[in-house]
C-alpha cells in the first residue's frame, strides 16, 4: 500500500487483490474477509488518540484489538507452517513475557492507527496467500503447551483457520461495543 492511502481507506480495505481460490478455501477466506472488514470498519474516521482510548470497563481499545488480532493471526499462520515452536511454551512465560503480551492489546506511544491497520492488511495478505497455496488443509500440528489446550491435542490447518475466523469475529463484536461507547457510531443498524 502506498503512503498516500488514508486511515479510512485502510479501515475499509477489503483486500481485492487476494489470491483466487475455489471451494472450501474460498469459503474460509470469504468468511474471514467479512469479519476482518467489520473489525477494520469500526476504526473508520478515528484519530490515533480515539483508536487508543479504552471506552468500557475493559482496558481494550480499537487499535489494541486490531494489533492483537493481527498478532494472533500471524502466530497461528506461523504455527501452520512451523508447529508449536512458532508460538512458544505458554506454561513457562515470565511476568515480562505476559507484560509484552498485554502491550499487544493497547496502542503504545508512537503507534498510529494507520500503522496498525497497514500491519493487519499485510498479515491478512500473507494468510490469504498461505491458504491459497497450502497443499493440505488436513495437515496437523501438535498444539503448544498452554493451560487452555488439552495436552497432546493436534490441530489441522483447517482447524487453525476456523479458530482465526472465530477470534476475528469475536473481536469485531468487542470492537463494535468499544466504538459505540466512544462516539455512538455502529457498524450495522
Amino acid at each position: 500500500m502506498s503512503e498516500t492511502v488514508t486511515v479510512n481507506e485502510l479501515a475499509t480495505h477489503d483486500l481485492a487483490d487476494a489470491p483466487a481460490t475455489t471451494g472450501e478455501r474460498a469459503d474460509l477466506l470469504e468468511v474471514l474477509a467479512k469479519h476482518r472488514h467489520f473489525l477494520r470498519f469500526t476504526t473508520r474516521d478515528l484519530t490515533d488518540e480515539q483508536a487508543g482510548r479504552p471506552t468500557t470497563a475493559s482496558e481494550l481499545c480499537l487499535g489494541g484489538l486490531i494489533k492483537h488480532v493481527a498478532a494472533a493471526e500471524r502466530n497461528w499462520v506461523r504455527f501452520i507452517l512451523d508447529g508449536p515452536s512458532a508460538m512458544g511454551d505458554f506454561t513457562s512465560m515470565t511476568e515480562a513475557d505476559w507484560a509484552r503480551r498485554a502491550d499487544e492489546f493497547r496502542m503504545l506511544p508512537g503507534e498510529t492507527l494507520a500503522g496498525v491497520l497497514a500491519d493487519y492488511a499485510e498479515v491478512a495478505r500473507l494468510t490469504d496467500e498461505l491458504v491459497a497455496g497450502l497443499p493440505d488443509l488436513d495437515a496437523p500440528q501438535p498444539l503448544p503447551k498452554a493451560p487452555w489446550f488439552e495436552p497432546g491435542a493436534r490441530w489441522s490447518a483447517r482447524r487453525v483457520l476456523m479458530h482465526i475466523i472465530a477470534e476475528t469475529a469475536q473481536h469485531a463484536g468487542h470492537a463494535d461495543i468499544i466504538r459505540e461507547s466512544l462516539d455512538g457510531a455502529k457498524s450495522m443498524g
